[in-house]
């Protein structure tokens, strides 16, 4: 398959143990199979950007899709590595019983899959463990943008399949305008969305008071 990796700098041989490890699935080298959003990642507001191409081979490796997986695991791995200040109480419990309840081992895995969780889609989760916002509504405040599948490579078996193939001038003059943009409709539709509190829906606290677990269909 081929694969795109936005970035400041020419990369054409990806490092293992390279990224910071507060990304959202720790450290690893993220790409994506969408070159459009390479690009948007590739650029800020004081540089322009690269779009790095590979070739991967995908066989034989052992992946983790988070795609196959109810919300609450997606959000389970990204709360044990994404940094973020937690004062509220319930806030606190919420996160220790998703890590607890709905985290999987993804240390033996090559790759995982699953979405990009931008800033503006990350304070839709923050919201959640907050109680400020039902599952449900979670569910759909996800909907509105594209947020897309990122790739990220894990292990040593991973990076000996990855193949730099070419590399692509990225300006920003042309592209920070639509990455914003995206984050700015996101951001419209999350704060226009119906945030009234629904009786029957699953909030955070009914989530920790039932007990709920991995195999509930009711977080399906």
């Amino acid at each position: 398959m081929i694969l795109y990796h936005g970035s400041e700098y020419i990369i054409d041989k990806p490092v293992l143990g390279g990224g910071r490890s507060h990304n959202d699935y720790g450290s690893g080298f993220y790409c994506t199979e969408y070159p459009d959003m390479a690009r948007e990642w590739s650029v800020t507001s004081e540089h322009d950007g690269y779009l790095n191409m590979y070739d991967f081979d995908i066989s034989g490796l052992k992946i983790l899709d988070l795609n196959k997986y109810p919300v609450m695991t997606w959000l389970a791995v990204l709360l044990d590595n994404r940094t973020f200040e937690v004062t509220a109480p319930l806030a606190r419990e919420a996160r220790d019983y998703i890590l607890n309840e709905f985290l999987v081992d993804y240390s033996t895995y090559d790759v995982i899959i699953g979405y990009r969780a931008d800033d503006s889609y990350f304070s839709f989760a923050q919201d959640f463990i907050s109680g400020v916002i039902s599952y449900e509504q979670l569910g759909e405040a996800m909907r509105p943008g594209d947020l897309g599948n990122q790739f990220v490579l894990k292990s040593a078996k991973a990076f000996k399949r990855i193949r730099f193939t070419g590399s692509e001038r990225v300006s920003r003059s042309d592209w920070l305008v639509r990455k914003e943009t995206k984050d700015r409709k996101a951001r419209a539709a999350y704060a226009s969305a119906d945030k009234r509190f629904i009786k029957g829906s699953l909030y955070v606290v009914k989530i920790i008071e039932e007990e709920m677990k991995k195999d509930d269909n009711r977080l399906r």
